[in-house]
Formats: structure tokens, C-alpha cells, sequence
């Protein structure tokens, strides 16, 4: 299983990598510090599962979450936005522009495992 980490701030990577961990999945991961990056590296890998931010430079996350919903091939593609964006209309567009599911930084751990735990991924 691969995972994505797209976020700017590689703390921030970091700590979601630490928080996956935690759940005692075993996986690869592959990270990306903007949406243009995040979009070659899902095009040129088996990803299994997306993690990512709202806020980023070149591309944010909600303009890649669109851009890869527009593509047939990746519908099932589970995305979570993992972000700092905590207003209710944040949450409804990334719902609406098909997000699997949406958590807010700062990361709590039961939450975390909560949201990551009803994904099927593989």
C-alpha cells in the first residue's frame, strides 16, 4: 500500500507519516509538497490512499482534489483533506468536490484513526 502526503510544511508531512504509523498499517509513502508535484507522483504511481492539504503553492489541495475527481480512472481513489481549514463551507466544498473525508489540524490521534479507519484502501 502507498500513501500520498501532500502538504507543503514537511513537519506537517512528518507528522501525519507518525500519526499513520500509529494505526500499524504497513505502508510506503510518497510525499509531495504541492498539488502540481502530487499530481505527477499519483500519475506515475500505485497509490493507494491521498492525505492531503488545503493551502499550497503552485496548486492547493482543493484545485488537485478536482482535478484528479475529473479523471474516471480515479473516482475511487480514497482523498482525506488533512487541514487547518475548519469552516463549515471549507468542509462542505471538499466534500462536495469529492473528498472521502475531511480532518482538521491539529491532528488528534482517535480522530485520525476514527476517519482513517472507515476508508477501504489496500
Amino acid at each position: 500500500m502507498t500513501v500520498l502526503i501532500v502538504d507543503d510544511s514537511k513537519i506537517m508531512r512528518n507528522i501525519v507519516k507518525n500519526t499513520f504509523d500509529k494505526l500499524g498499517y504497513k505502508c510506503d509513502y510518497i510525499e509531495a509538497d504541492n498539488g502540481l508535484t502530487a499530481l505527477q507522483l499519483l500519475t506515475s504511481h500505485d497509490i493507494s490512499l491521498v492525505l492531503l492539504d488545503w493551502n499550497m503553492p503552485q496548486l492547493s489541495g482543493i484545485d488537485f482534489l478536482r482535478k484528479v475527481r475529473a479523471v474516471p480512472a480515479y473516482n475511487s481513489l480514497p482523498i482525506i483533506m488533512v487541514t487547518s481549514e475548519s469552516a463549515r463551507y471549507n468542509v462542505v466544498e471538499a466534500l462536495k468536490s469529492g473528498a472521502t473525508d475531511y480532518i482538521i489540524k491539529p491532528i488528534d490521534d482517535k480522530n485520525f484513526r476514527e476517519k482513517i479507519s472507515k476508508i477501504k484502501f489496500s
